[in-house]
């Protein structure tokens, strides 16, 4: 007989509560009965006999992170960072990398103490409290979701011209198409939340073998091309220059901490958490540096310069001809499709969390259409963001957005290592490197491109002085 019933997606705690419990808590709300397939409050039912069913293996919880970092990130930001960085492009995303990897350690540590779904959301309460800075930190990543969505969608708007034109201007057709793909898949998380899963896993695999087989194929090219000079150390450009690129193409990486989601489900969690956030990030540095080399000693600097919004299309040409620009543009729609498609639900999800851990108004944890009403707020703002940003700004947004996020948990894993058993010398050299890498981008940035600077600093004191009124109302409210 099932005795305990294990709450999933919406409960932090991680406790085991009786089947009366929760069914006295829904009748509370106006249910009738236990459903089945409730989101966010989604019910696991666990057979005490059979501990290991429905867990998630070693490969699989790599697939999630490697499908999290691989997602439409490469194709938006990778003529960003050999803008930057020229022929040294492939050091930017090593830079980017090894910051991704040292803070994968901190999460790696933090998911096996706290296995917990709410993932960083979870991680920033426990160190740090239910205060004013953790609840900014956590509007801050539900509007990083939404500048990766924008980011994603972007990118889908510069590749998909290049397969139909509608109007006869690029402009105008990037941002059709942006708009549309939002909309498509909005429509799609509010028809079905199992759909979102099943076009992710399928696509997931669409674009790692064009991905890989576009670094087999590239790989052989380069030794005919005529381009490879451009990789010397003649034509990188300045050290200063090469950690900004990485930083400015770091949301490419952002994709790992998705692991920490899925962490309760994990087996053997001691051995697979730790296995699975360094083999996913170690085999994504070591992609985007092959896919840069290929991307810079492929075609001139005044071709990438030309066709930065689309270059890794642009890259196969020399290899294949037109049919492989159209094959990667195809892998590039897949990819934000899915990539749209995935963070969609991942901000709704956080929007929920945020809110029920009394961060937000708790109207945020009412439904629209059968999905959290914070759905409906992450497309409308996503819109907004990609109908009046620039790209720049979007990715600069979305990297100060994460390296502060990122240096959050770092520090909560400095905080915390002697609970969690961490190395605290990594744990404070990985904030260190975020703030670090963070100021360098913001310095950087601010003398080029003032808007985009001023686009993330506004964005970072909305997300903490949202969260300073809503605790001032709710502690006046809570005095009268």
């Amino acid at each position: 007989m099932i005795k305990y019933i294990h709450t999933a997606e919406s409960v932090h705690t991680g406790r085991i509560v009786s089947v009366k419990d929760i069914e006295d808590a829904l009748v509370k709300v106006g249910f009738d009965v236990i459903p089945k397939h409730h989101f966010p409050l989604k019910i696991k039912v666990i057979n005490m006999n059979n501990k290991g069913e429905n867990k998630i293996s070693l490969k699989e919880t790599i697939s999630i992170g490697i499908g999290g970092m691989v997602g439409g990130g490469i194709f938006a930001v990778l003529g960003l960072a050999t803008d930057l960085a020229k022929g040294g492009t492939p050091i930017s995303f090593l830079i980017a990398g090894i910051i991704a990897l040292i803070t994968a350690y901190s999460y790696s540590k933090l998911s096996i103490k706290y296995p917990d779904r709410g993932g960083t959301v979870k991680f920033i309460n426990t160190g740090c409290g239910i205060n004013v800075f953790s609840g900014g930190i956590n509007n801050l990543l539900w509007i990083s979701y939404i500048v990766m969505l924008s980011l994603y969608a972007s990118a889908f708007g510069s590749y998909a011209p290049n397969l139909f034109r509608i109007t006869d201007s690029l402009n105008i057709d990037g941002h059709i198409y942006s708009s549309a793909i939002i909309l498509l898949a909005a429509g799609i998380n509010y028809y079905s939340i199992k759909v979102v899963g099943k076009i992710e896993s399928i696509a997931v695999i669409i674009k790692l073998i064009i991905l890989l087989a576009f670094v087999a194929i590239g790989v052989y090219g380069l030794f005919g091309s005529t381009h490879l000079e451009q990789l010397a150390v003649s034509n990188w450009e300045s050290p200063f220059n090469l950690v900004v690129a990485g930083m400015m193409i770091f949301v490419a990486y952002e994709g790992f901490e998705l692991i920490a989601n899925a962490a309760p489900d994990i087996e053997n969690p001691k051995e697979n958490i730790p296995k699975a956030y360094f083999q996913s990030v170690i085999f994504v540095i070591i992609l985007y540096i092959i896919i840069a080399i290929i991307t810079v000693g492929s075609l001139d600097f005044g071709e990438i310069a030309t066709s930065k919004d689309y270059v890794l299309a642009e890259a196969a040409k020399p290899m294949l001809g037109q049919i492989g620009f159209t094959i990667i543009t195809i892998a590039a729609l897949i990819s934000t499709f899915s990539a749209i498609n995935a963070s969609l639900y991942g901000g709704s999800r956080v929007s929920y969390e945020i809110s029920e851990d009394d961060e937000l108004p708790h109207q945020l944890t009412c439904k629209l259409w059968n999905q959290p009403v914070g759905l409906m707020i992450t497309v409308i703002a996503t819109l907004i963001f990609v109908n009046t940003l620039k790209l720049e700004s979007i990715s600069t947004a979305g990297s100060v957005g994460f390296l502060l996020i990122f240096a959050a948990v770092n520090y909560v894993s400095f905080k915390l290592h002697k609970v969690i058993k961490g190395n605290k010398f990594i744990s404070i050299v990985g904030f260190l490197l975020c703030l670090l890498a963070l100021s360098t981008l913001i310095i950087k940035q601010y003398t080029v491109d003032r808007v985009s600077v001023v686009i993330a600093i506004g964005i970072i004191v909305f997300s903490f002085l949202i969260e300073f009124i809503y605790k001032t109302y709710e502690k006046n409210s809570s005095a009268t």
